[in-house]
């Protein structure tokens, strides 16, 4: 059951994930021939991605803000942090997401569906061919072939109760850091009835009904995890699953929702491979929320290796 014991003036956002930024420390980004970014703009994070000659330097994990330009100006000054590279020195920049137009620095945009798609077949390899993108406001399950290339996908409704969004209101409202409620959801006698409301709404009032009554919080938690992995497993369903199967986007993060899925699905998620026998490290942090910007930043050294566009780099 809840606290009650907490001091009426604390303020802790439980569902806020943590920002976080990596630098390649096998690349000296002064001697890197094409420099490229990809920018995720999303409706609850933004990420950054920097490639140098198709290789993964640096990246950035943040907040999105209320301004869109200026989340997207913070998550690529946050990737460059600490590097030799500023904004002036990259070739090419896309931009992703929700908020792909609203990107400044960005000299063209590609959806978000085509940059997952990319992004997983970098890190998974060629044989991936379902990703699911578990994303702040929308869940896609994308169809795709060797090569990242999208040949299917499906979205689901507009609904955030099987979404980020869903998963941080609940997150606020059970007062759990939302990275503790995957593991937390596991800590249980045996598996609940599922949350039975589709609408994040009605959701709500459901938890608060079940605490109210005296529920166990880690109950509830399992109860939320697999009504939110049963209504992704409707959607995968519709455009099809091949076991080649990979997720990306922050709710990957929460493995009470991935493994409740898996079993429902049946099928195990991919282990990351990094798909490029040349790097000269694989020792790279993982983390499922960079795939759309780094799916951009790919497009973005591909364009430009292949002539499509001129460099847009200031001297």
């Amino acid at each position: 059951m809840m606290e009650t014991n907490k001091m009426a003036d604390e303020v802790k956002e439980f569902w806020r994930w943590p920002e976080n930024r990596w630098t390649n420390p096998d690349i000296d980004g002064r001697q890197g021939k094409t420099i490229t970014a990809g920018v995720d703009v999303g409706s609850v994070s933004t990420q950054a991605v920097v490639v140098i000659d198709g290789e993964l330097y640096a990246f950035s994990n943040t907040r999105t803000g209320s301004d869109s330009p200026d989340s997207a100006r913070k998550g690529l000054n946050m990737a460059l942090e600490g590097t030799s590279i500023t904004p002036d020195n990259i070739d090419y920049c896309i931009g992703t997401g929700y908020g792909r137009v609203n990107v400044p620095m960005a000299q063209q945009t590609i959806t978000e569906i085509a940059c997952h798609a990319r992004g997983a077949n970098f890190v998974y390899g060629p044989a991936v061919r379902t990703v699911l993108d578990m994303g702040g406001q929308d869940c896609k399950a994308i169809r795709c072939d060797e090569r990242g290339k999208v040949v299917k996908f499906m979205m689901n409704d507009k609904c955030a109760a099987g979404t980020g969004r869903g998963m941080e209101v609940f997150a606020d409202l059970i007062r759990v850091p939302v990275w503790e409620i995957g593991p937390r959801s596991f800590q249980i006698e045996k598996e609940p009835p599922m949350i039975s409301s589709t609408c994040v709404v009605f959701a709500k009032s459901e938890v608060i009904g079940l605490l109210e009554e005296g529920h166990p919080d880690n109950e509830i938690m399992a109860a939320y995890c697999a009504a939110m992995a049963h209504r992704i497993c409707e959607l995968l369903n519709r455009v099809g699953v091949e076991k080649e199967f990979a997720i990306t986007g922050g709710i990957a993060k929460n493995e009470g929702i991935v493994r409740r899925l898996e079993d429902e699905l049946k099928v195990k998620t991919m282990e990351k491979v990094w798909n490029n026998p040349q790097y000269r490290s694989r020792n790279y942090p993982f983390d499922t929320q960079i795939i759309g910007a780094l799916g951009a930043a790919l497009f973005a050294h591909a364009l430009l290796d292949r002539g499509k566009v001129k460099s847009a780099r200031k001297q």
